[in-house]
């Protein structure tokens, strides 16, 4: 299991995305995406890296990615995020042993849920997805390309009475894991920061979450 220290930085929910940029770069924590677990189902792994910090009341990711095309079909929220190009932080509630899953595309679309297994899940709403805070290097419009090297940055910041924390009581530790996947794009792939020992791709396995410690 990976551990990773999780910096406190006051006020990161109100930056705009040029500001928690530089912010994160000089105090956030990068966090590799580079577990590669199936490369005989999925071979290609573009780069990706998580930032991550928290202020009092958010937990704050920003991925930064660079890698062969660009897919979003995806432009409503609750839509099939995981089959474009996609950064993912699932999380898991201390509280009652469910998790949540934040798939977030290139261009900002989420779908998240709180889930006890990939089969056993409850959508989270309207009024819930606005809550989480989101950015993106590139325009909402949908785009489909391929065999092209692209660089982009995607990110969000989720509360953590969201996920069933109290900010005014934060645990010590949180358990989660960052996946970068492309289910169909030009090249899947499946990558996550903590590695996952499945024999066929699965990031819905909390039992392989790292561990989050919140400073």
């Amino acid at each position: 299991m990976k551990q990773i220290s999780i910096p406190f930085v006051e006020g990161l929910e109100k930056m705009d995305l040029q500001t928690l940029e530089g912010t994160l770069e000089q105090k956030g924590v990068k966090a590799p995406v580079c577990e590669n677990n199936w490369p005989q189902v999925a071979p290609y792994a573009p780069d990706c890296t998580a930032v991550v910090a928290r202020s009092a009341t958010h937990l704050a990711v920003l991925y930064h990615v660079r890698g062969l095309d660009l897919r979003a079909t995806a432009l409503e929220d609750g839509g099939n995020s995981w089959e474009d190009s996609c950064c993912e932080c699932f999380l898991a509630d201390p509280a009652d042993g469910t998790y949540y899953n934040f798939e977030l595309t290139c261009i900002g679309s989420l779908l998240a849920s709180k889930r006890r297994s990939r089969a056993e899940s409850t959508p989270l709403g309207p009024d819930a997805l606005a809550q989480v805070i989101r950015f993106s290097s590139l325009p909402f419009k949908a785009v489909e390309e391929k065999d092209r090297i692209f660089t982009w940055t995607a990110g969000m910041l989720i509360p953590f009475r969201l996920v069933g924390v109290d900010p005014e009581r934060l645990p010590e530790r949180l358990r989660g894991n960052f996946y970068k996947c492309g289910d169909l794009t030009a090249h899947p792939h499946f990558l996550s920061w903590s590695p996952v020992g499945t024999p066929a791709p699965d990031f819905h396995r909390p039992d392989y979450f790292g561990e989050l410690i919140l400073r």
